[in-house]
This record gives C-alpha cells, structure tokens and sequence, in this order.
C-alpha cells in the first residue's frame, strides 16, 4: 500500500504543474488566467500566447498523463504485485488528471483535463490495449475538429467515444469504468462550452496569435 500511495501521489504532483500558467509567467510575464477562456490549458495557450507555445503546452500535458502510466506504473509494479498493471496505470492515470485538473499549485483550480487524458490512454494503450485504440481515438477527434473547427465539442464527442472502443476492443471492466467516468467529467469540465455550443457562441479554433 505504501508503493501504491506513493505512485499516487508522485502522479498528482506531475499533472499539478500547471504547464500553460508557466508558459504565460515565461514568455509574456502573464497570468493566463486573466485572459482568454481564462482556463489553464492547451487551448487558451494557442489563443493568447500563439501556436508554438500552445502546442508545446499541449505536448507537456499529454505527457504528463503518458510518463505517468507509461514509466511510473512500470517502475512501481516491480514492487506491486497484489494488483494488476491495468489497475495500477488507472489509479496513477487519474491521480495525474485529478492533478491537471484541481493542481495544489493553483489553489486547486487547473486545466479541463483532456490533454492529460489523451496522454493517460496514450499510455494504456501502448502498454495494455494496443495501437489501434488510440488511432481510433485520435481519429474520432480530428474528424470532430474537421467538421466543427471547435476543441471544446471535439474533446466532448471523443471523451464519449474512448469508452465505447474499449468496450469493442474487449477490454476490462475497470478500464471502461474509469473511461466513463472521465468522460462524464470531461462533460461537467466543458458545460459552459456546451452551453455556448448550444447557444451558437461557442467559437471556433484559430491559429492566429492574440493581440
């Protein structure tokens, strides 16, 4: 239990680091809270600090999620053996979410979370379910972007989507479980999106440098 409280809380403190507010601090001397959607994410990077440090936000996020299942979780079951390494690269996988999303850095107010939980299931994927889940996954976003041009609703579909293929490519009950239950978070995160979206506000991606 020892290994395993570590593991947990090793995988908070890597998705607590709030990659977009750092970027902001860096390169503008900003909060990126005070600008934008005001969230501290991938998105709002792109928006107010442009396109390279944006996807370099992006980039740092998913692995966040992925060093945390792929690496962290193979370290620690050398010394964890009563659970399986699905199990394990769950907990750690959300710990690291629930660390992007409610980071101890910023008064527990983070990121949306789905950057990290690309990288999450990037992990999972390469050590438990295989490639073609998150082809799959990542298709299903790029579509959703194509026809929308929007991060909010492409995430929302593609959050909805992971555990569906997870039931197709036969996996385990604990990792649909936990992909529906990030998915109905990945919803409560995005509301005001939704709500936008529904409303006809919700605006469009550009990679166009904010003034």
């Amino acid at each position: 239990m020892l290994w395993i409280a570590l593991g947990i809380i090793i995988s908070y403190l890597i998705g607590s680091i709030p990659t977009a507010y750092l970027f902001g601090r860096a390169l503008k001397g900003i909060d990126i809270r005070n600008f934008g959607s005001g969230n501290v994410g991938a998105t709002n990077a792109l928006r107010v600090l442009g396109k390279w440090p944006g996807i370099t936000v992006l980039i740092l996020d998913i692995l966040k999620g992925f060093c945390v299942v792929f690496f962290l979780a193979s370290i620690l079951a050398q010394k964890i053996t009563n659970i399986s390494t699905a199990t394990l690269c769950v907990l750690f996988g959300a710990s690291c979410i629930c660390g992007h999303i409610w980071t101890v850095f910023l008064k527990f107010k983070g990121g949306k979370g789905v950057a990290t939980m690309l990288g999450v299931f990037l992990g999972l994927s390469l050590k438990v379910v295989g490639p073609q889940f998150i082809i799959a996954v990542l298709l299903t976003w790029l579509l959703v972007f194509l026809i929308t041009k929007i991060v909010s609703i492409s995430s929302i579909v593609t959050s909805i989507s992971i555990p569906i293929y997870l039931i197709l490519f036969c996996q385990s009950k604990i990792l649909v479980i936990f992909a529906v239950l990030l998915s109905i978070l990945i919803i409560i995160r995005h509301k005001a999106n939704l709500k936008r979206f529904l409303q006809g506000k919700e605006p469009q991606l550009s990679f166009k440098k904010s003034a």
